[in-house]
Parts: C-alpha cells; structure tokens; sequence
C-alpha cells in the first residue's frame, strides 16, 4: 500500500476525534452484516483510511459518522457480495443491503443502539478471559489504540496486541452469535459486561502500578461505556447501579490527589472540589436502580448507595458511618467477599471504635485471597495506631508498601509509617480506594 498524504492539521483532528467517537456505531453496525467483529473492525479501519484520502482534499462532510457508517457498509455489502460462502446470508439479509444509506444520509438511530448493545454484549462474552475482554471492549467500543490500552494497564504491547487478535479469533472460531441474549442466558452475560466496565474504572480510579494513582481516561471511558448500557437498558437494575456507581466515585476525583499528584485520604479530601454535577447525576441513577429493582438490591446498587453516603456529607464528620456499615453487611451478604468485609471492617471501626474493626480485620489475616493485598494491612496499620499500638503499626505500614505497585500509594505508606509515633492516636481514615 502506497503511503497515505498528511492531511492539514484541521481536517487530521476531525478525522481522529470522530473516529474515536464514532467508531463504535461503525462497527457494530458493520457486525450486524458480517458477523464478524474483527472482520468489522478492519472495514471501519477502511473507512478511516477513506476519510484521509478525501476529506482533506473534498472538506469534512456535514455529518462525518453518517459518512464513516455509509463507507463501512457498502464496503461490507461489496464483502459480503464477493464471498460464496456468504450467498445466503446475502439472500437473507436481502433489500437492506441494497438500499443502504447514501454517505450524507444519517443512520436510524435505534438501530444504531441495538447493533452498540450487540457489540457489548459480544466483546464482553465469557468465551474470553477477563483480560481480553477488557482489551477487545477499550479496542472496540473505547476506541483506543492498541498502544493507549498496553500503556493504561503497563503491559507490552505486544501483549495487547495478542489479546486482542486471540479473542476475535475465538469468537470466530466459536461462531459466537452478534446477539444480545435472553432469560437466563442474558442474565448471566450481563454480569459480565457489568464487570468489564468496573475493572476498567477501578484500574483508572486507583492504578495497581506505575507512578500515578489515577489514569483519569480508564475512568472517563468506563463512565462512558456505563452510561451508554444505562441508555440501552433501561429496566436492568444494576446496569444503572454501575452507573451510578462510578458517577460517585468519578465526582471524588480531583480530590484524590494533591498538586504533586499524591494521594490525599479521604478524610482530608477538600469536599468543595468534589464534583456536584456527577454527585447529581449518581443520585439520579441510584434512583433508577431502585425504581427498576424487582426485588432486593443488587451488588452494584448497594455499592452505590454506599458511595451516595459519601456523596452525602459536606464534611467527613457528618459522614454516616452506621448507615455505610449496615450496607456493607447487606453487600456482604447478598455478594460475600473478602475485600467487602475488609471495608465493612473500617465502616464498623469508624462507627463502634477501633478496637471493634481490628478485631473484624484480624479475622482476615487468614483469607488466601487477601494474603497480598495491600490494604489488609494499611488498614490494620491505621487501626493499631489508632489503638496506640504504633511499632505494630508502624511495621504493618511498611508491609503494605512492601506490597503495592503504585510507587505513590508506596511512597504515602512509607511517610505514614515514618511519621508512626510512639503515644500518637491520630484518627487517620484509609484512603478510599478500596476494591469491592
């Protein structure tokens, strides 16, 4: 292939920005044709490159994802006309094909959100490991490159690379069908979904490694993809629970991190940075999740009404503490796990005392999931300070840093424990970055 022009820096940024904002449409509606996301993906790719070819030399069209979507489909239709195998599906598919959309025409929007929900539910199927998942939904419906997603979870490029060729060949290979599913089977794809989007936040919302606690994109595209479900399901409970979810955490975060980008714990966050916009628009979909539960409340929408408690309080000390451990009891049970009773530990301590948490802490120590976990022993830190008992503390302290990857949650962890004095029993509240 002969090298593409440059395009002027003015048509190059339309390209690239809506590109990235409608690529996802393109390829699920491509999808729906060919039945194939990767196949999908490099006609859209196709018409990405059409668009270099012309709109620098033609102008940017008056409605440029309306342009990149006719591209594609035709290209697809043409595809799909060329192939044998593909004669009855071509049959099938019949009149549509041949009255599609000229390029300026803008396609029907609903159908457009069905190919989009047939597309999550597709990149997130549990065919595919979690990580893949992640890699082929940030690829696909985030559209980000391959190189942005090997650089937000600080894994080599090739690695993403593979992951992501390996999960659209086993969807091929397994001819998984371009649905959204029903019944039971719906219900049990749905929590995968749920679930991709939430790692994703979290990597963002508190990094595992690297130099930065927060990855402010990883966030940002989960809120979007969060968002972009709650619209096209709108009577599924815990889809606007995540959303609500993550709007609550997202409204915390230029507060989670001083001007040198350290951490700041939850206790000395400056709440008047907390963003209202997204608080209210959490309690919205809170509200939502209620409305629409057809029984008890869900992981999700517990978790939001947790994070709501928060939200809630101008001041750290009007935060309801009682409240926020009785909904970790209630999350414990309808989701036990022991990161959930980690967090119910620290509500129970701020609300009975120390020594009633560090007793539900140390009822921890065991657990094999928690035995490299980080905050099991930030927090048991925190609370033997609390308790006086600062050389315990102080060496639990330097165990947790021994432990995380973040080198700032490292380098907060090792202040704390410096700073650990003998007779101090300073209130010091761990940062709010557990993971449920």
């Amino acid at each position: 292939m002969e090298p593409q022009p440059t395009p002027p820096p003015s048509a190059a940024h339309a390209i690239e920005t809506v590109f990235r904002l409608e690529s996802p449409k393109v390829i699920a509606a491509v999808a729906r044709i060919v039945r194939d996301v990767g196949i999908a993906e490099e006609l859209a790719q196709d018409a990405l490159v059409a668009a270099l070819e012309r709109w620098p030399r033609d102008g940017v069209p008056d409605n440029p994802g309306a342009w990149l979507m006719a591209t594609a489909r035709h290209r697809a239709v043409d595809l799909v006309r060329r192939r044998e195998t593909y004669a009855r599906k071509l049959a099938g598919i019949g009149r549509d094909l041949e009255t599609t959309a000229p390029p300026e025409a803008p396609a029907d929007p609903d159908g457009i959100d069905d190919d989009l929900l047939r597309l999550v539910f597709t990149t997130c199927h549990p065919a595919l490991s979690p990580q893949a998942r992640i890699a082929l939904t940030l690829r696909l419906l985030g559209g980000l490159t391959t190189a942005e997603i090997a650089r937000a979870h600080l894994v080599p490029e090739p690695t993403v690379a593979q992951r992501i060729v390996r999960a659209k060949r086993t969807l091929a290979t397994r001819n998984v069908a371009f649905e959204v599913p029903y019944g039971p089977d719906r219900e049990a794809r749905l929590g995968s979904v749920l679930e991709v989007i939430y790692l994703i936040f979290n990597e963002g919302y508190a990094a595992t490694a690297g130099d930065d606690l927060l990855r402010p994109g990883l966030c940002e595209d989960a809120l979007r993809l969060a968002r972009l479900l709650s619209a096209l399901m709108p009577k599924e409970s815990e889809v606007h629970g995540l959303t609500a979810l993550l709007e609550f955490q997202a409204s915390r975060s230029a507060a989670r991190t001083g001007p040198d980008g350290a951490p700041v714990l939850l206790k000395d966050q400056n709440r008047r940075r907390w963003n209202r916009l997204l608080i209210a628009r959490g309690i919205r979909a809170l509200a939502r999740a209620e409305a629409t539960a057809s029984g008890a409340a869900g992981p999700y929408a517990l978790q939001a009404a947790i994070a709501a408690c928060h939200a809630h309080a101008y001041t750290y000390e009007e935060t309801d503490w009682r409240a926020i451990a009785t909904l970790y009891a209630l999350l414990a049970a309808r989701s036990p796990s022991p990161v959930v009773e980690l967090n119910r530990a620290v509500a129970v301590a701020m609300a009975e005392g120390p020594a009633q948490g560090l007793q539900l802490v140390d009822a921890l120590t065991a657990e094999p999931a928690l035995h490299d976990y980080h905050l099991l022993p930030s927090v048991r830190a925190d609370l033997l300070s609390r308790l006086g008992r600062t050389a315990e503390a102080r060496a639990e302290f330097e165990r947790a840093a021994s432990l995380t990857r973040n080198a700032r949650e490292r380098e907060l962890l090792r202040r704390r424990a410096t700073e650990t004095r003998p007779g101090e029993h300073e209130d010091t509240t761990p940062s709010d970055d557990q993971r449920t």
